[in-house]
């Protein structure tokens, strides 16, 4: 749910904010690099007029009705229906969270909490993280692993203290992240219980203007909030839990609201001329811009922290004994290294955006590897990508093919984030 490129602390929390499943990704990158300069998409013009087919079958956030009076353009995503944009094209709706504000339902997200004394110690029991040596009311990205070594899900993980964790997983990854949560409690011997949050919502402000906008609305003093920190606070009269983070590389917040709290929230909050609803087509182009990553493009259960770049996330306090899933096999691949790493790539021709599977070609047409997350940049006004490639191909400047449609385009290793983030650090 976690913002906030995937190689710095906190900085790639939102990698996690992803919150995409595997079965939707496609189908929202391909909307990305089509709806960011045309609007024609597909899944967008068949939206024009009536929204998702299958609409009673699908779950709804609290905010389905408001989504659709201001006009969001609702698809199936994560089982959920949700806006892919609303009035705006995805241009316009990236370029605006880009210099002032947005707001995102992501109340599909499984907001869920550990309670007990020894929450911290079982959360170390599922995850990277080193939650034991995060001070009160700050938080950390991290991931879930199989005993592989794998990534089951990423998430943010936050210490709101010794007896409290709380955490928001991917919408895609909830039936499975509860299965394994469940399996590894029956087994714990000790104080734990897990919580998931249905009885609140949950969304995301976001941009240059949103710690103005949302200051407006609590007495608490958003300037001594930084980036991954966590407060209770009163907002718009709601009893609110605030985190300071977000999926876009801009400054923001994470805020959940108890339900019937949540409309009287967010009209005051859209009611600012600064704020613009915003859907999970633009959502998708910021966070690539900002090199996040995506679950089930970027990550997999078949990927682990070293391949993803992500050995960062593993606590010093974890390297010591690697007491986690997997373990082993990671303190390997960290000792001896892996043999690819995920990179970012700008392209230097015109053409299709590329898309997840597309083939990654050296100058002398050999595959060296896959693209696993493409699209246009609205604030580029070019095509990036991330993907996979061997080491001795992963330095920044190094050009190579990318096969989109059949069609080879010329692109070059750029370092990530491709734009500038602008988290809110002391």
């Amino acid at each position: 749910m976690a913002t906030r490129q995937c190689s710095k602390r906190l900085s790639s929390a939102m990698m996690m904010r992803s919150r995409f499943n595997t079965a939707s990704l496609e189908s929202s990158s391909s909307i990305v690099g089509t709806i960011g300069r045309t609007s024609n998409h597909p899944l967008v013009g068949s939206q024009q007029k009536r929204h998702y087919a299958d609409d009673s079958n699908l779950k709804k956030t609290v905010l389905y009705d408001f989504h659709v009076k201001h006009g969001g353009k609702m698809v199936e995503f994560a089982g959920f229906s949700m806006p892919i944009q609303y009035k705006d094209s995805i241009m316009e709706a990236t370029q605006h969270c880009r210099t002032k504000a947005s707001l995102f339902d992501v109340s599909h997200m499984l907001g869920s909490s550990f309670k007990g004394k020894d929450a911290v110690k079982f959360v170390e029991s599922i995850t990277v993280a080193d939650v034991k040596g995060l001070a009160d009311g700050t938080g950390t990205l991290s991931v879930v692993t199989n005993d592989d070594g794998g990534i089951i899900d990423d998430t943010v993980v936050t210490k709101v203290n010794d007896e409290w964790i709380y955490v928001v997983l991917n919408a895609g990854c909830a039936d499975k992240d509860k299965a394994h949560i469940n399996k590894h409690l029956a087994k714990f011997d000790g104080d734990c219980k897990f919580i998931e949050h249905s009885d609140r919502s949950l969304f995301a402000l976001q941009g240059p203007k949103a710690m103005e906008t949302l200051q407006k609305l609590t007495d608490a003093d958003l300037s001594k909030l930084y980036f991954g920190m966590f407060k209770e606070m009163t907002v718009s009269g709601q009893p609110c839990w605030v985190t300071r983070t977000g999926y876009t590389g801009e400054d923001g917040f994470e805020i959940s609201v108890p339900v019937p709290g949540t409309l009287k929230l967010v009209e005051d909050l859209v009611g600012d001329a600064n704020v613009r609803l915003c859907g999970l087509g633009a959502r998708d182009s910021l966070r690539l811009e900002a090199g996040l990553c995506l679950y089930g493009n970027d990550l997999s259960e078949e990927t682990t922290p070293p391949e993803a770049g992500l050995t960062w996330t593993i606590g010093k306090a974890r390297r010591d004994t690697f007491s986690f899933p997997g373990g082993e096999r990671i303190r390997k691949q960290i000792e001896e290294g892996v043999p690819q790493r995920r990179v970012g790539f700008e392209f230097l021709e015109k053409g299709a955006p590329a898309r997840q599977h597309s083939k990654i070609l050296d100058m002398d047409g050999k595959e060296v590897g896959e693209i696993s997350s493409g699209g246009f940049s609205p604030v580029l006004g070019k095509n990036i990508a991330m993907g996979y490639v061997p080491k001795a191909l992963a330095k920044a400047g190094t050009e190579v093919q990318v096969e989109t449609r059949g069609k080879k385009t010329k692109a070059v290793v750029k370092k990530m984030p491709f734009v500038n983030t602008t988290y809110y650090k002391p």
